[in-house]
């Protein structure tokens, strides 16, 4: 290795200590817990942790993040088309910075956002005598999410967008393609992958989220982070510590499959934004 090389690596040291130390330890930590049971290796905790409610919470969570990642793509898509065609650029400015806020707006603030708006003694149901019984339920809690997937979706999708170039469009208008046969054969093939990923991490986020689902429904719907705070806490169980390492486990090998096909997907899509 050359000397400019060391000194990278030197100059790389603090970072790759720093990551060692914040994630390396925790790591093993959650490793070592998950596959020791009675002091002993063991894997009775990953059996169990997809066992009973346990699996059926995974499964829970997969069913909504699917769902979020799903509808909260095809609004966050048609939102974004809209405000990259818009004619006016102060608009376009406006919703795309509002994305970034509100696709960062999470946890406790966003139930009671809801709750104050749309639950039992909310401002709007109260008003309008609307059924609230619903939005504590699985439906209401995707309506909920979508609230920061959508803005989300916006953020992933516009450059994308912005990278179709209006040539190809003309160009296939003078070869005498349809609007639909540019979309299917041009547009279309060029999106798919920032659409793709854009899906991947919606559900990626759906997944991981927890405040906003524990200050809404409790234990009314199961969800695998909910599992986890109950059995680290004690809450209904004692002694449950290393059954939640193993949840964690779990949706860490899902949160990796996940990122295995976002990273692939935006570095493909990233080509078209130059």
């Amino acid at each position: 290795m050359n000397r400019a090389g060391s000194r990278g690596w030197l100059g790389a040291l603090p970072l790759l200590a720093f990551f060692a130390l914040v994630f390396g330890v925790p790591a093993v930590a959650l490793v070592a817990g998950a596959f020791t049971a009675d002091g002993r290796p063991s894997l009775s905790n990953m059996s169990q942790s997809l066992q009973g409610g346990y699996l059926t919470a995974m499964i829970s969570s997969v069913q909504l993040s699917g769902v979020v990642a799903l509808v909260g793509a095809v609004l966050g898509t048609f939102l974004a088309y809209a405000i990259v065609t818009s004619r006016f650029a102060l608009l376009r400015e406006a919703v795309l910075t509002a994305s970034g806020v509100l696709a960062n707006f999470g946890g406790v603030p966003l139930a009671f956002f809801w709750i104050a708006t749309l639950g039992n003694s909310g401002v709007i149901s109260g008003l309008m005598g609307l059924p609230s019984g619903s939005l504590y339920t699985f439906w209401g809690l995707v309506v909920v999410y979508l609230y920061f997937a959508v803005p989300l979706m916006v953020l992933a999708m516009a450059p994308a967008l912005d990278g179709l170039r209006p040539q190809w469009r003309e160009a296939a208008a003078n070869n005498g393609a349809t609007t639909w046969h540019y979309w299917r054969f041009v547009a279309l093939p060029v999106l798919a992958p920032a659409m793709l990923g854009g899906v991947v991490l919606l559900f990626g986020s759906a997944f991981s989220a927890y405040a906003t689902a524990n200050a809404m429904v409790g234990s009314v719907v199961p969800l695998v982070t909910l599992k986890i705070a109950a059995a680290l806490t004690g809450d209904v169980l004692i002694g449950y510590e290393n059954i939640a390492l193993a949840l964690s486990l779990d949706m860490i090998v899902v949160a990796g499959l996940v990122m295995a096909i976002y990273l692939p997907l935006q570095k493909r899509s990233s080509r078209w934004l130059h």
